[in-house]
């Protein structure tokens, strides 16, 4: 039986589904955008590229862990 996803990369298959990009290249723009804030980055994601809040929360969340 397959191990579930748990938190934010459990988004990550529907946010590729939906917009059509892998996370890699989302989180390539999160990492090269000037924006340093969580909540900075969430808005540009909703606002610049149409991402829901969950999705964007989701992408920001991971790739500010990892360290952008």
């Amino acid at each position: 039986m397959a191990e579930t996803v748990k938190g934010p990369a459990g988004y990550f298959p529907s946010i590729e589904k939906k917009y059509g990009r892998p996370v890699g290249e989302w989180q390539d723009l999160i990492r090269s955008s000037q924006l340093t804030k969580h909540m900075e980055l969430v808005s540009w994601l909703k606002t610049e590229h149409g991402l829901g809040h969950g999705h964007a929360n989701a992408l920001v969340a991971h790739t500010l862990a990892e360290g952008k």
